[in-house]
């Protein structure tokens, strides 16, 4: 038998290098969807686009709201929001949502509602208007034959959450 100490040293090697390269294929694999980590919680959150605008009634000429850099610059805002400001430790939430911002004439968002209402989901929905109002910058608002108007963006996302004791 030749060296066995050379054997177990290379599979030893062969063993680690196996575990590196596992390491590295799961950051390639991630997708762009968000997840906050805490030490209770996983959410994974998915904010659907395009997001959806109702139109006003009776107006022939209606021109939607619009958010400065546009709506991908909104959404990833939101995303980065989200992170620093839901508190994941008071809900476990899972399935399609919906959030109605209202935004008046002069481009604030004045009214957040969210849907459908399930178990725990309002502390949600309280977090997430928290998490609206930080984002400082107004929306270009919509337009009804050339003057601004109140308008109601939906933005749809989905959510899966996974609750672990520690």
């Amino acid at each position: 038998m030749k060296n066995p100490l050379k054997t177990l040293i290379v599979l030893l090697t062969l063993l680690m290098s196996g575990c590196v390269f596992a390491q590295f294929n799961d950051v390639e694999e991630r997708d762009d969807n968000f997840i906050i980590e805490n030490n209770k919680n996983i959410l994974k959150i998915d904010i659907k686009e395009p997001l959806l605008q109702v139109a006003v009634k009776n107006c022939k000429d209606f021109k939607a709201a619009s958010f400065e850099g546009g709506i991908p610059a909104y959404k990833e805002m939101l995303r980065k929001y989200m992170y620093v400001y839901l508190n994941t430790d008071f809900y476990v939430l899972n399935g399609d949502f919906t959030f109605t911002l209202t935004v008046d004439d002069k481009g604030k968002v004045t009214r957040i509602e969210g849907t459908p209402k399930v178990a725990n989901s309002q502390v949600f929905f309280e977090d997430m208007k928290y998490v609206v109002r930080r984002i400082k910058k107004n929306w270009i608002p919509a337009a009804c034959n050339g003057q601004p108007v109140t308008s109601q963006i939906k933005i749809n996302m989905n959510l899966s959450s996974i609750a672990t004791d520690i």
